[in-house]
């Protein structure tokens, strides 16, 4: 699969909308707000623009898939949990901070393509256990194939010493947030 563009072409009779650089947006929120830190906020700014170009980036990948950003997490989730790959779907909700009824509807539509099976617990007949199926797994490998393309393409200009430093001020960022905000993992509303 060829990597995601940079930018979709415009739809027809559309204007394009050229995003601000981060070095007028920084100027334009220094204008407003005299207090801010320009060195924060450009690693803020930029972190923001990265994970949303990224997400559309993976979501493109895994619509070539015939999957959501939203039925990619629920396999992801099963993979995470190890084989036989099952969880409870009260289990996945929590993991993946939505709402019961969501994620009884994402399970739905994802049991209907196959991509996992809904089974009563044969230890616990009132329990519901979801698993993988061989469909779902191959839907996820090759997900994460393409995703390991583009990483590496995203990461090319980058010296093996300096994607580590990278890596380690992310996480030490990352565990700030953590910290500060151990509430955070899920989502604030329903993505279904």
């Amino acid at each position: 699969m060829p990597n995601a563009t940079p930018e979709d072409p415009p739809a027809p009779g559309r204007p394009v909308i050229q995003e601000p650089s981060l070095d007028e947006q920084i100027a334009a929120y220094q204008r407003e707000y005299g207090d801010l830190d320009p060195q924060v906020e450009r690693v803020v700014s930029a972190l923001g623009r990265l994970n949303r170009r990224m997400n559309v980036a993976y979501g493109r990948q895994v619509a070539t898939l015939g999957i959501s950003n939203a039925e990619w997490e629920v396999l992801k989730s099963l993979v995470l949990a190890g084989s036989p790959y099952r969880m409870g779907p009260g289990e996945l909700a929590k993991r993946l901070g939505l709402t019961p009824a969501a994620m009884t509807h994402r399970i739905d539509r994802m049991a209907a393509e196959g991509l996992v099976t809904r089974d009563r617990d044969e230890n616990n007949r009132v329990r519901v256990i979801v698993e993988l199926t061989d469909e779902g797994r191959t839907k996820w490998l090759e997900a994460m194939r393409m995703a390991s393309t583009f990483e590496e393409d995203l990461l090319q200009d980058l010296a093996p010493e300096e994607r580590a430093v990278l890596g380690d001020l992310l996480i030490r960022v990352l565990r700030r947030v953590e910290h500060a905000q151990p509430d955070a993992g899920g989502r604030l509303t329903d993505l279904d």
